[in-house]
This record gives structure tokens, sequence and C-alpha cells, in this order.
């Protein structure tokens, strides 16, 4: 239930961190780069993605490109909705912190756009109704963030109609990391001098372990373990368990282990319930659906389908799972396996996400495997391989067989090999395969 208009003591509350965000410095903040617009006319640009990943800190950055640009740091208000000081807010407080602000500033009302920042919207109860009248009714700019796809990408649609535009912030891509340690960032990454690109690949070799969650850079090994593994766990209980009224929570950790572990693994719900089950852990197989989309809600695992041109063959074929980032997929296989193919896999899948492309895998009908097909919104697709070292003769072998063949199937399509370092690259390759250091792919423009 809404609060009393008449509780001064929260008026007052309110009308204090509305103030206090005007007036406080705005961090210095590494800053994001996305691709396609940020915002749309008359719209609300939700902020979406994994937990610590950076949400807020996009927030404060479109805040000071604002400032930057030349609007009034009393146009650019901002409210912390887990600020357990405003803890209870329904729908019908967040008209007041309009009010209080329009009263502070009621010249700028009707002529002057605000854009307002509400952060973790999603703890406010009938938070869309809020925002779609403040579109409706104000001169605004709204910028929500939520830790959970379900409640900002699901519901979204409906709960919005229409009036809501999607930005997903992911871990820091290989571009943003170099940024973040202050290290240069090639304008022409494939025409290096060898003691630049020998730089360039130890901090990419880094980027595979480290990974990139901002709070990660610069921790030890240990530390950074227990960071991460403390992400998984507040994911796991806040945005699955709570969020979801879970109940099996053991079968749900299983999978969470299972998953993180076996990063580009085939996961197949049939052969996950069986093993379960051979555990002594009782799950419903629709259960075992619902866990694995929760997690991929919250961006705590992604999942790739095989492309094939009927729903059947779709549904039939096991999915390709991999872990947000790549820095969790030592915490969780503990079998002490090299996991540098992997790590290099998950990031080059992220990037793809990253880019806005629509991404699945290929299996040929000789049964041969690409790892990814890759559609961009705007036209063109992409076969993309990755292997950490392709130099091995077998290896080699295959992973271009497994292009070749697909290439007939996908004809338009551009060929790439990826590989972790540039001496990781076979010394030829067939006409029509474009090879490359995978970093070198990242720190492209989009190509």
């Amino acid at each position: 239930m809404s609060r009393d208009p008449a509780n001064s003591a929260f008026r007052a509350r309110l009308a204090e961190k509305l103030a206090d965000s005007l007036v406080a410095p705005l961090p210095s903040l590494t800053p994001r780069r996305l691709h396609g617009p940020v915002s749309l006319p008359r719209q609300a640009t939700a902020v979406i993605g994994m937990r610590r990943a950076g949400k807020t800190t996009f927030l404060h950055q479109m805040r000071q490109e604002r400032a930057a640009g030349g609007v009034a740091r009393e146009l650019l208000p901002y409210l912390n909705l887990e600020d357990e000081q405003l803890a209870g807010l329904a729908a019908g407080d967040l008209g007041l912190a309009l009010e209080e602000y329009y009263r502070r500033f009621p010249a700028l009302r009707g002529t002057a756009t605000v854009t307002w920042c509400f952060d973790e919207i999603q703890v406010v109860p009938g938070w869309e109704r809020f925002v779609r009248r403040v579109l409706d009714s104000e001169q605004v700019e709204v910028f929500l963030s939520g830790s959970s796809a379900a409640l900002l990408s699901r519901e979204l649609a409906t709960a919005m109609r229409g009036r809501a535009w999607e930005v997903v912030i992911h871990p820091f891509s290989f571009a943003e990391y170099l940024v973040h340690h202050r290290r240069v960032v090639p304008a022409t990454p494939g025409f290096l001098a060898a003691a630049e690109r020998s730089a360039l690949e130890r901090d990419y070799l880094d980027y595979l372990t480290v990974g990139g969650f901002p709070e990660a850079q610069g921790l030890d090994a240990a530390t950074r373990q227990r960071l991460l593994v403390n992400y998984v766990d507040v994911a796991l209980l806040r945005d699955v368990v709570e969020r979801h009224a879970v109940s099996n929570v053991a079968g749900l950790r299983w999978m969470v282990r299972h998953l993180l572990a076996n990063a580009a693994g085939q996961f197949s719900v049939e052969r996950f319930y069986a093993a379960l089950k051979s555990q002594g852990l009782a799950i419903a197989k629709d259960t075992v659906h619902q866990l694995l989309g929760y997690l991929e809600d919250c961006f705590l695992v992604r999942t790739v389908w095989v492309d094939a041109g009927s729903e059947r063959r779709r549904m039939v074929n096991p999915r390709k799972t991999y872990p947000i980032d790549p820095a969790l997929i030592p915490i969780f296989d503990r079998a002490g396996r090299a996991n540098l193919g992997h790590a290099l896999e998950t990031a080059v899948l992220v990037e793809l996400e990253r880019r806005g492309c629509d991404v699945s895998y290929v299996r040929t009908d000789e049964g041969y495997e690409v790892d990814f097909l890759a559609r961009r919104a705007g036209g063109g697709e992409e076969l993309i391989q990755v292997c950490a070292d392709a130099t091995g003769g077998g290896t080699v072998e295959r992973e271009l067989r497994a292009l070749a063949t697909a290439g007939r199937a996908y004809p338009r399509a551009t060929r790439r090999l990826l590989t972790a370092t540039r001496d990781a690259l076979p010394r030829a390759l067939p006409g029509g395969v474009v090879g490359q250091p995978a970093y070198e792919w990242m720190l492209a423009a989009g190509d």
C-alpha cells in the first residue's frame, strides 16, 4: 500500500534523496560502449543485465554524458529504489517523488526535458503504470534499471505496452577491459609491431581469466573467486529462488554447477533429468525446463539453439550453454582441465550478443558442427569457428572441414576462424575463410 501523502517525514526523505542526486559528484567511470541507440523518443529505456555487470554505472554514464553536453544538473535526478531508507515504496510514492521534484523546480515543468533515472525499479510494485503516466503527461526522458530479465523483458512488453526500449549491459568487453586498465586500444589491431602485439595478447589472455565484471578487476585470484561465487549465490537467491518461489533449491544448485563447469557443452533436459534421478534428487522434467529459463532470465547462463528449418529439429537437438562471463568457468570446473578454449568460445558468444546478433550453432547433415551462426539485425551472416590453437594438423583439418561443409548450406555467410593468438592460426587457409585472433575481431568496429 502506498504511503499517506500527508506523511511529511517521508516527503522530506524523498526530497532529500532527490536533492542529493542533483549535487553529489558524478562518479568517475569506465565508459560502456553499446551497439545501437541508447534511447528512443517517448519510450523508457530499460537497462537490464546480470547483477554487478554495471547497470547503475551506465545510468550515471548517461547523466555524465548529458551534463557534459550542457544539460543542467537539476535536469538529471536519480533515485536508487533499493535504498533502505526508501524501503516499501509503491507506485504512488513514485508520484510523490515527481511532485516533490517539481515543487522544488516549478519552472521546469513542461519547459525542459527532465532525465529521470530509477535504479532497481523492480522493487516498486506497480512501477509500470507510473512510468507510462509520466511518459504521457510530462516532458521527460526515463531510464530504468532492473536485475531480472523476466521483469524487464518477458513482462516488459505487456507492462509498458510498447513504450520501452531495452539496453542490455554485459560484463566488460575486451575494449572496455583495456580502457579500464588504462591500456591503449589500438586503432588497427591487425597491424601492430611485434612488441605491441605481444602486450595485447598478454592482456587478452588475462581478460579470458579475469573476466569482465567491473569489481573483479585488480583482485588476486582467491578474492576474485570469492566475489564471483557471491555474485552467483545472490543471483540464485534473489533473481531465481525468491522471485519464482523455487522450492527445489538442491536441483537448481546442481544445475548451476553443471552448466558453469561445462561451458560450451551441450545440455539435454532429458539427460540432466536422468542424472539427477540417479543421484536420488527428485525433479520433474518441466521443472528442469523452468529452472534453465530462470537462469537465462537473470543472465547467469546463455543458451544457443541449433539452427534448423523446423521447430521439431530445433527442439530435439541439445542446446549449447555458456556462462555470462569466462571467469566463472574455472570456479565451478574442479576437474583441473585447461579452459582456454571454453573461455574463448564464451567470450566470443557474449561479444556476439553485445553486438545484437541472433546466434545459433550449426550441425550439418554430415555430422560436422560450427560453433556459431551469427545473423546481424541489419542483414548479413557469419559462420564462426572458435579454436584456441588451430596449428595442429588434425585440429585445423576438422575445424576447416566443418566450415567448408556448413558454407555450402549457408553460401552467403562469411566463414571465420578465430583463435586465441596470432601464432595459433594455421599457416595457410583455404580461399573464402577469414582467419584472425579473436581479440582483433573483438576490437574491430563490429565487422
